[in-house]
């Protein structure tokens, strides 16, 4: 990676796995970097963590519960008021197959934590992001975005919760919430750049809320299980270097995409539904009230 100094850069769920591992990495090129976490307790403990590496970078705390769009809202006035530049916004928190629950707007609680949340955050910070010559905005998808499908009807709990589904539901909308993005940014002729990412399988506290027979099957089907730091690299790229395609995807080169470094990766056709994204778009606007860019 290049030497960062000089950029502002915010990484959500930067308290354990990929997103710290990103945090820190960038750091350690000499990035001042926020470190978004749902507590204060957790941000701390994320900058005590980085602080004891080797670093020539800066980092900073900040309060983002995503399952709140107050808490958005409050997040993004706050980091606009302090900070006229935004280099690098990276969309990585997640939540996976939890319990089922409700975020405080009444979204199933991945679907508005994944999608919703970032959605509303990425708009709050648009104009600062505008007012960044060369930002980037990089959302973290998963493999599983295969086996989603948008359901427009069950974005609430209508249906039967079924966890898995609920998940590949809500990487399929960041994914296609990554194109849809770039593609308006494209149009407007803006020099903010979009680009998706996803980090393969990881051994992080994503999985706590896998029993350990499931986890079996799971490890069965996709094969061993990589370090967080290698799963934050396609983030990495995608945020840092200089060829990296508006637009696209990056993950791991091997496996079919669970291992191994970084490269571009090819997008399944569902994901590049154009009317999907922008019905999808105009959903999360009008639900959120943040229409951009």
């Amino acid at each position: 990676m290049d030497d960062q100094s000089g950029k502002t850069v915010i990484v959500t769920g930067a308290n354990a796995g990929v997103g710290f591992e990103t945090a820190l990495a960038l750091y350690e090129k000499g990035a001042h970097v926020i470190a978004a976490c749902r507590s204060p307790d957790k941000a701390q403990d994320a900058i005590e963590k980085i602080k004891q590496h080797p670093g020539t970078g800066t980092v900073e705390a900040g309060v983002l519960d995503l399952s709140s769009l107050a808490s958005v809202k409050q997040f993004a006035a706050d980091f606009s008021t302090k900070h006229q530049q935004l280099h690098i916004l990276i969309n990585n928190a997640g939540v996976m197959r939890p319990p089922a629950s409700k975020t405080a707007e009444g979204f199933e609680l991945q679907f508005g934590v994944n999608f919703i949340g970032h959605f509303a955050l990425t708009g709050l910070l648009y104009p600062v992001l505008k007012a960044t010559p060369g930002a980037r905005v990089v959302t973290v998808s998963s493999n599983a975005y295969l086996r989603g499908k948008i359901d427009f009807d069950n974005f609430r709990l209508e249906k039967p919760y079924d966890p898995g589904g609920e998940y590949a539901q809500s990487k399929l909308a960041d994914i296609m919430f990554s194109i849809e993005l770039q593609r308006r940014l494209a149009q407007a002729y803006d020099t903010v750049v979009s680009i998706a990412a996803q980090p393969g399988a990881n051994n992080t506290e994503l999985l706590r809320h896998m029993g350990e027979e499931e986890l079996k099957a799971s490890i069965a089907r996709v094969g061993p299980l990589m370090e967080p730091w290698q799963g934050a690299l396609p983030s990495l790229y995608a945020a840092t270097v200089a060829g990296a395609i508006p637009g696209a995807l990056y993950g791991p080169d091997q496996d079919g995409g669970y291992r191994g470094y970084p490269a571009q990766a090819a997008i399944e056709l569902h994901a590049l539904d154009e009317q999907v994204a922008k019905r999808l778009w105009k959903y999360a606007e009008e639900v959120t009230g943040v229409v951009f860019p």
